[in-house]
């Protein structure tokens, strides 16, 4: 490989994440270098590297779930140069496409940045709300809004800020809203994610498990 080594020449960059890559011998050296190059036995390598240790946990499913935890909120390289809202973007797409194949229900409509009906950041009603997805039948209207971060920011604060108000506007319509949260970032803010989750219809994390959960949700209101 010519030049600096960085997550474009990888295939992990942005929305290269959604693409199938194969695994390329470069692919490989990197993963050893993760590994285990904390452990090398050229001291100023292992200092420069001591947080690739995670080689040292294969077989102690205990530790390595321990160690995955207190490094997750560690920021990391591949958000770096990107725009903050990438990984949210990623995951919007990725539960769109879930509920696209999952959902099942006929006549449905799904769709990213979508409006409902009568929901407004004004009196005046002159200034739709814009929800990340929303699943539509009829008169019937789901929004939802998904949330990604890797670090502590202030993306949760505004969604717990503006959730009482969405909350009452869409109950008062007979609509729904509901959230897909995860991340770290989002973890550590536990008053807003609690705040959300009151003014919530269906608050899920971002797993197969869990969207089958909203997806049980949506059909229990549109069927």
């Amino acid at each position: 490989m010519l030049g600096q080594l960085n997550n474009t020449k990888l295939g992990i960059s942005g929305k290269k994440l959604l693409e199938n890559q194969p695994l390329l011998e470069l692919h490989k050296d990197i993963i050893a270098v993760v590994l285990f190059s904390g452990s090398s036995i050229d001291e100023k390598t292992a200092e420069i590297l001591a947080k690739c240790e995670i080689g040292n946990y294969i077989g102690l499913p205990n530790k390595l779930q321990k160690f995955i935890k207190q490094r997750y909120i560690w920021v990391s390289r591949i958000t770096a140069g990107s725009q903050s809202n990438t990984l949210g973007q990623i995951t919007q797409t990725l539960v769109k496409k879930y509920l696209e194949d999952n959902l099942a229900i006929l006549s449905v409509n799904i769709k990213a940045n979508g409006h409902l009906p009568g929901i407004s950041h004004t009196e005046a009603n002159d200034r739709p709300t814009t929800f990340d997805i929303v699943v539509s039948k009829e008169d019937k209207y789901v929004g939802i809004e998904v949330s990604f971060q890797v670090t502590t920011n202030s993306v949760i604060e505004r969604k717990a800020g503006q959730a009482k108000s969405r909350f009452e506007q869409i109950e008062a319509l007979g609509y729904k809203i509901g959230y897909v949260l995860d991340g770290a970032g989002n973890f550590q803010r536990e008053k807003a994610l609690g705040t959300i989750c009151s003014y919530s219809h269906c608050t899920v994390a971002f797993s197969l498990k869990e969207l089958d959960v909203l997806c049980i949700f949506l059909k229990e209101y549109f069927l």
